[in-house]
């Protein structure tokens, strides 16, 4: 994804709040926050207003950062590269999301073409000396972190996201996400080429509010801590949403583990070369 998200500071501090909501919710709350949001510059050139976004989240061996959050340590972070469309080309976001209590930390570095993978692969990576200083000091966070942690690949991740970014506030965003999917990984790969697997089924989460709208979406508020947007707090109101604690990594992770999701699906979602691994 080009220039527009690389305006975003490289250090995000804000609130994330995030919603499970079905499909058909999608288009009344993209109409319901028109008023006070647009269409982010990738939404707005997509099909649909949704634009592929790939993210390859890694872990330690034993997947401490996994078990963080699936303990609900209070301090935690993990570790993803991203990428977009294709999941081919630059530019590769190297980001850590740091939680403390309700507060999210993002810390972002890009990667080009040049730089990525050697990026990870190199023991001795040299960085640039060129690069903004706010871009080395995260670049050797994430690479401090990688080392120390002896992290590997563990999952792909790929949905399509409609972003929003507000024109009545400093900072504020809305992105809904569907058709979530995964594939185990274990290189250094973000193109989603085969093998990956549909998670959204609201039949694995068991909220029991879809009705007969099976597909889950996950809709997530983004603004600066302590500055929560009255039209977010409205939107809240008139939809009723449950806020709910809703993370890729771990969702897609779990399903993996337990039965590879195809328990979970009718058949004709299985694509056949998913359904190929299966026999």
């Amino acid at each position: 994804m080009p220039a527009v998200l690389n305006n975003l500071p490289p250090v995000l501090e804000r609130y994330e709040l995030k919603y499970l909501i079905p499909l058909s919710y999608v288009e009344p709350i993209t109409q319901f926050i028109s008023p006070y949001c647009s269409l982010d510059h990738y939404s707005d050139i997509s099909d649909n207003n949704f634009y592929i976004v790939n993210s390859l989240y890694f872990d330690t061996r034993g997947y401490e950062f996994l078990k963080q959050r699936l303990y609900g340590k209070d301090s935690r972070f993990n570790m993803r590269v991203r990428a977009y469309a294709e999941g081919n080309k630059a530019p590769y976001f190297m980001e850590i999301k740091h939680k403390v209590g309700s507060v999210v930390k993002k810390y972002r570095a890009t990667a080009t073409d040049q730089q990525w993978p050697l990026i990870l692969e190199q023991t001795n990576y040299q960085i640039d000396a060129t690069e903004s200083r706010a871009e080395r000091a995260n670049k050797e966070l994430f690479l401090r972190l990688a080392q120390s942690y002896d992290i590997e690949p563990k999952i792909l991740t790929q949905y399509k996201r409609r972003a929003f970014f507000s024109t009545v506030d400093q900072y504020a965003r809305v992105t809904i996400d569907k058709e979530m999917k995964y594939r185990n990984e274990s290189k250094l790969n973000l193109k989603p080429d085969s093998g990956m697997t549909s998670y959204d089924n609201e039949n694995i989460y068991t909220t029991n509010q879809f009705n007969d709208d099976k597909a889950c979406v996950v809709l997530e508020l983004k603004c600066n801590v302590g500055e929560v947007p009255m039209w977010m707090l409205d939107l809240i109101t008139y939809f009723e949403l449950k806020q709910t604690g809703f993370s890729k990594y771990l969702n897609s992770t779990l399903v993996s583990h337990y039965d590879n999701g195809y328990n979970y699906m009718a058949g004709d979602r299985i694509g056949i070369s998913e359904l190929n691994q299966t026999v």
